[in-house]
């Protein structure tokens, strides 16, 4: 696969550019812990930015949804899309209200998305989805039958232009406010896996598994 040089002009971080990351690994870090990405893309000169699931596999990512829908009808004609995907560690308490912040990590994609065709690499994205989410469910559940497949569009996106963003660390100040006398500093936010609940129509004898007992996001 081609690489694009980086940062390109529409990937280059402009504001706070100190904090701006161009390798693929702290990309694809911040890849791997999201569940969630939001889609941007233009039809006759209306935006949409749409949430969808995703997933990636190497330097390309898969998203999917149901065939008639309109993120799915457009993007599989080559439009130009954006895809971010933002994970949020902390609130950040400054001593003025102007410079409070919040820690976070993030990515931007740019690129066109391809309609995944091939029957196998249909099925491999859909598994790549699964496992993306909650890694060992695919070979516990029902796979994806003929009807189901027909209704459902994959897409890839290479990952080739692309940027992340990274703040962490504690509130700055004007030296002048470093005075005042308020709290500041930071509130940690994580995301945290609870107690699994049984649907109540759980065949007896079945036993919870591992990976949803013990689940632990990607890090």
């Amino acid at each position: 696969m081609s690489q694009t040089e980086m940062p390109t002009a529409r990937t280059r971080v402009v504001r706070e550019p100190h904090r701006g990351a161009y390798d693929r690994e702290t990309a694809n870090r911040i890849l791997d812990e999201g569940f969630v990405c939001h889609v941007g893309f233009v039809v006759d000169g209306q935006p949409y930015v749409i949430p969808t699931s995703y997933g990636r596999s190497g330097d390309d990512l898969y998203i999917h949804g149901s065939v008639a829908s309109r993120l799915l009808r457009h993007l599989r004609e080559g439009l130009p899309v954006c895809i971010t995907v933002t994970l949020l560690d902390g609130l950040v308490l400054a001593r003025s209200v102007f410079n409070h912040s919040m820690n976070y990590r993030s990515v931007v994609v740019l690129g066109k998305a391809t309609l995944v065709d091939e029957p196998q690499e249909k099925l491999n994205a859909l598994r790549i989805l699964s496992e993306h989410i909650l890694p060992g469910r695919w070979a516990d559940a029902r796979q994806p039958n003929e009807r189901e497949l027909k209704q459902t569009a994959v897409l890839r996106v290479p990952i080739e232009e692309f940027s992340a963003k990274v703040r962490t660390g504690p509130p700055i100040d004007d030296e002048e406010d470093y005075s005042f006398p308020t709290w500041a500093g930071v509130v940690p936010l994580e995301l945290r896996a609870g107690e699994p609940i049984e649907d109540e129509r759980l065949q007896a004898r079945i036993a919870l598994p591992e990976y949803a007992l013990n689940y632990r996001r990607r890090v």
